[in-house]
Order: structure tokens, then sequence, then C-alpha cells
């Protein structure tokens, strides 16, 4: 599933390329009503966490989720392939949204219901911390079942829960009421630092400058999510700055790596 920063990424191009004259707007695959927003113009795509919503002048908003295996793409405007759910199509590009979990309209009492349940995005400026704090600081589960609950940490998936949490020598199995403050606002501090730069790149590189391929003489990394890490997906292999075997489970439904030796 795309992480929060894919969705920003995808808020950035569309307000970048989409805005400003009039779009195309269909459903090659038949599955959404395009109508309504045809023709109009984008004001505004917004992301919060993995949430992606795009207002339009005719009043509408369309809200986005991927899910597991969607993805939007901006390709040829000429091409068309695959099962479209929504196309966007402006002068120079088209934006092709395939295999969403929603694409959907919903009324501003809808949004805001959406967004009243999601958590904290840590590439949000009106992201509130402190908020996020109390939560965690009161609960009993670990840390890493914390970190991938939507409704706490926005936007924050598999490789964003592993990765902060072995750069700062936290075991994933830590209640989050046993968490130091100032163990959590390192973490908050290096989940914007890491989903930032996740934005900026369209990567997610994880791996400090002493840890490169190139500083440990190292091959690099291949994996189909690309970028360096210190333990996703790298169960078995030898730990990156202490050489202990990096172990897996399965925590919230999904495979949770950790460095037993550094967490």
């Amino acid at each position: 599933m795309p992480e929060g920063h894919v969705l920003h990424r995808l808020a950035h191009h569309l307000n970048a390329h989409f805005r400003g004259a009039p779009l195309e707007a269909s459903s090659p695959q038949g599955r959404f009503e395009a109508s309504p927003i045809d023709a109009s113009l984008l004001l505004r795509a917004e992301a919060f966490g993995k949430h992606l919503f795009m207002a339009f002048s005719s009043g509408h908003t369309v809200h986005i989720h991927l899910g597991l295996i969607g993805s939007l793409r901006f390709e040829p405007p000429a091409e068309v392939r695959g099962q479209i759910r929504l196309r966007l199509v402006s002068a120079e590009q088209a934006a092709n949204l395939r295999g969403p979990q929603t694409c959907r309209y919903v009324s501003p009492v809808e949004q805001q219901e959406i967004l009243d349940t999601a958590g904290e995005d840590p590439l949000r400026e009106d992201a509130d911390p402190d908020a996020l704090w109390e939560r965690v600081h009161a609960s009993r589960r670990s840390i890493g079942s914390l970190m991938m609950d939507q409704k706490l940490f926005a936007g924050v998936g598999n490789i964003y829960r592993a990765e902060p949490l072995f750069r700062l020598g936290i075991s994933p199995f830590l209640p989050g009421r046993d968490l130091a403050r100032e163990e959590f606002d390192a973490l908050w501090a290096d989940l914007v630092a890491l989903m930032h730069y996740g934005v900026e790149h369209g990567r997610i590189d994880t791996v400090r400058p002493e840890h490169s391929p190139e500083a440990m003489g190292r091959a690099p990394r291949a994996d189909d999510h690309g970028g360096e890490v210190y333990v996703y997906r790298r169960a078995g292999e030898p730990c990156l700055v202490c050489s202990t075997p990096i172990a897996v489970k399965k925590v919230e439904g999904r495979n949770l790596f950790w460095c037993p030796g550094c967490q």
C-alpha cells in the first residue's frame, strides 16, 4: 500500500499541472460517474494521510484512497490502457486512476468525517504531535502496533514504521505508555524528515551516509520498492550496524522488521 508521501507527491503534481484550465473527465472503465466534473476546473488537490481529495469548480469533491493495489499515474494524453476508474486530461498529460480502494464524491460533511477519524500526518503543517503523544502515552499497545494505526499516525505505513524505530534504537514491542516523551519527540521528528525526503525524491531512503553502499563498499539494495533501508524486507540479512540478522514478525497483519541487537 502506498505510504503517505506518495499521496502528497500526487497532490503536489495535480496542483502544479492540472489547475488553471478545464479538464476532460471520464471513466473508461465505466465504474465512476465522471460527467459532473467534466469540463470543470481543479481548484485544489490535498492529501491527508493516505487520503487524497480533489475539489472542482463544479462544487464536487472526489475522495480517493488507493488501497493495496491502486495507482494514480501521469501519462501521455493519447495513452489509454488498462482498467481506468477515473481519467483527467489536461492539454499536456492525463491522470489515470487504476484499481483504487475508494473513488467517490463526498459532501463537505462526509469529508470532515473522514478527517475527524484520521490521525496526525507528519507531512502536514497543521499536525498536532502533542495530541498524538497523549494518546500514545496512554496506550498499552506496542509502539510498532500504534504506528500502523491510521487513526493515530496518518500516512505512516510499514516502511515508515520499521525504519525510524531502528534509527532511534526503539524496540517495536515497547508499550506506548513506556515510551519516553523524548523518544516520542525524536520519533516524530524523524518521521517528518524521512517523509518529507520521500515527497521530494519520490523514494524512501533511510540509511545514514556512513551506512550507504558507497561508504560500506556493498552492493546497492535491489528491491522493487527502491531506496536504501536498514531493516525493511531484510529478514535474515545482517544488520548494517551490528551484523545481527534482521528479524521479522507479523504485527497488525503486516510483517514487522527489526534488529534484535540494535533495538
